[in-house]
């Protein structure tokens, strides 16, 4: 790894709407990961580097194996709000080259205002590449998630040099490094088996339930994992929807409702999917990447969606509500 890369901690400032624009093709994008419309208002704001994307899944191909995303980096805890592409509520962590990114010093001054001039035309560069009609008439959008497969490449999950890499460039410690890969030496072979025990129900169709019409600040308790296999088919869905091994480490905890889910941009077509029916996100219920075969060590951090027949609604935790 170069001397020179950007690593976890490391202190950064978003270059300016010029600098960036001098990056673009004119797709808006560099090495194929668009600079997205909603990253602009970051421009010349400071963050903490949190991880390299040394390793990151695949939701395009839909193939359980990881990819690997070249100078990239993921800052702190910022999420796509979806605003320049019709409300997507995926909110996807924020894919940011290196080239986007000033490495920088506490003391060091802070860059001056903005040059309208330039987020103005940064701002039709990007805006002017999030979507395209297709021959059927529809609208197909374009985004980092959807762009995923163009700007990385892939690994083999036999492959031990991008495991190591997490250890090496600092994404994660040695603690997590070797309990990490001490449940993959185990669940791999398992899942290559067919024996890993995913999360599976005895119903041939999804049962009915009463529905809680949780809304965004709501506090829940994820039920115990007999008690959500009780809602599962033999698929391991309830009403298309699965729930996965990542999501069973959550049974059992008091979690808050971050919002409801009504639309989001399907990564390998890039059509904007409605919901007709209950999605909620948890706060802190992101995919860990420390429990998915073939996707060890994924830092998107991708928010799954659960169903209200697996939660139930408690009251704000004593803790919670003193804050």
């Amino acid at each position: 790894m170069r001397n020179d890369v950007l690593r976890r901690g490391d202190l950064v400032e978003v270059r300016s709407a010029s600098e960036i624009l001098g990056t673009l093709d004119d797709a808006g994008a560099l090495d194929a990961v668009p600079f997205m419309p909603e990253m602009i208002e970051l421009c010349g704001r400071r963050f903490v580097v949190d991880r390299r994307a040394e390793k990151v899944c695949d939701t395009v191909n839909t193939t359980l194996r990881s990819r690997h995303l070249p100078d990239t980096v993921f800052l702190g805890e910022e999420r796509c709000d979806g605003s320049s592409h019709d409300g997507c509520q995926a909110e996807c962590r924020l894919l940011w080259k290196e080239a986007w990114l000033r490495k920088v010093a506490p003391g060091d001054p802070t860059t001056g205002p903005p040059d309208d001039d330039a987020v103005a035309a940064l701002r039709q560069r990007t805006e002017s590449n999030t979507r395209r009609t297709a021959d059927d008439g529809t609208i197909r959008y374009r985004c980092q998630a959807t762009e995923m497969a163009s700007a990385s490449t892939p690994m083999s999950n036999g492959d031990p040099r991008p495991y190591v890499r997490e250890l090496t460039s600092r994404n994660v410690s040695l603690g997590k490094f070797l309990r990490v890969m001490s449940r993959a030496a185990v669940w791999q072979p398992a899942h290559h088996f067919g024996r890993l025990p995913w999360p599976k129900g005895p119903n041939t169709k999804s049962p009915k339930s009463e529905p809680l019409d949780l809304q965004a600040g709501e506090w829940v308790r994820v039920k115990l994992r007999k008690d959500v296999e009780a809602t599962l088919t033999t698929g391991g869905a309830n009403r298309g929807l699965h729930f996965d091994t990542e999501m069973a480490a959550f049974c059992g905890q008091e979690m808050q409702v971050r919002g409801r889910v009504t639309r989001i941009i399907d990564e390998p077509t890039g059509k904007m999917l409605e919901f007709g029916s209950d999605c909620i996100k948890l706060e802190k219920g992101f995919c860990s990447g420390e429990r998915s075969t073939g996707r060890w060590f994924c830092a998107r951090e991708i928010y799954p969606y659960f169903r209200e027949c697996w939660l139930e609604r408690i009251q704000t935790p004593v803790a919670a509500a003193k804050e």
